[in-house]
């Protein structure tokens, strides 16, 4: 019996955080990549939920991180079907990379840890945890994120994995304001540093550093958001997927937020 059903749109909400008018706009999105062309995968079967119920499932699955053998009951199916269901749609979910931006727009980035299970790619880092560092990037007028980086090791500090992640190409061009942990990018904004003599700064940069601040803030609040997803406090699957999940979850922070 299928507990979870988008025929019920009150479930909508409360399990995944979207309107069903923007849940709608999801799948509409979905469908337009292929989703309904995708078939289960085996000869002759066809999926057991139809579209809207399986991007359903997708959502609830990052939002909760419920395993496959307590997340596939709730939608009346196997857990290997949840399984297979969360593959094939996941990457169709996708950020939609921006061809054209205005080019006074200016980027804020952050870096944050994702604890992750899979070793191959993570490792122990500031937390104390096996975690990959996550780079995130958004639009500093509108707080939609613009850009997400490829995970990276978590040992690796920010201003590495800023280059390597490929955020960095995916900025080029725009101004781009970071902290203080970005130095060694020259075309980064960052804070004034205090002088290495223990010297004070004078009053105006430090004015200037109290609205950077103030602005960068703004990539802290969507990385929170970004983390109501609680798959992303504790990624079980496969590192190599890390970044169609995170990716996916930026776009339903900028659906969310878009209202």
């Amino acid at each position: 019996m299928q507990v979870i059903t988008t025929a019920r749109p009150a479930w909508i909400f409360s399990f995944t955080g979207l309107q069903p008018a923007q849940f709608r706009q999801l799948v509409r999105l979905v469908a337009e990549r292929g989703g309904d062309a995708i078939s289960d995968g085996r000869p002759g079967r066809q999926w057991a939920l139809d579209l809207p119920d399986r991007v359903l499932l997708v959502a609830v699955y990052w939002r909760t991180n419920l395993t496959m053998r307590q997340i596939g009951p709730l939608f009346g199916v196997s857990h290997s079907a949840a399984h297979r269901v969360i593959d094939t749609l996941g990457p169709l979910l996708a950020l939609a990379p921006v061809r054209r931006r205005p080019v006074d727009q200016i980027a804020i980035v952050d870096g944050t840890l994702i604890p992750t299970r899979d070793h191959r790619l993570a490792t122990k880092s500031k937390n104390y945890r096996y975690s990959t560092n996550l780079q995130v990037a958004i639009d500093a007028s509108t707080r939609l994120v613009i850009a997400v980086g490829d995970p990276q090791p978590g040992n690796r500090n920010d201003t590495i994995v800023y280059r390597t992640s490929g955020i960095e190409e995916k900025l080029a061009g725009r101004p781009v304001m970071d902290d203080g942990g970005y130095r060694g990018n020259p075309e980064v904004i960052i804070p004034y540093r205090k002088p290495a003599d223990g010297g004070v700064l004078p009053a105006w940069k430090e004015e200037l550093n109290s609205h950077h601040r103030t602005v960068r803030a703004g990539v802290e609040h969507a990385l929170a958001r970004m983390k109501c997803f609680k798959i992303l406090r504790d990624y079980r699957r496969a590192a190599h997927t890390l970044a169609d999940t995170a990716s996916g979850i930026a776009n339903l922070h900028n659906i969310i937020l878009t209202g």
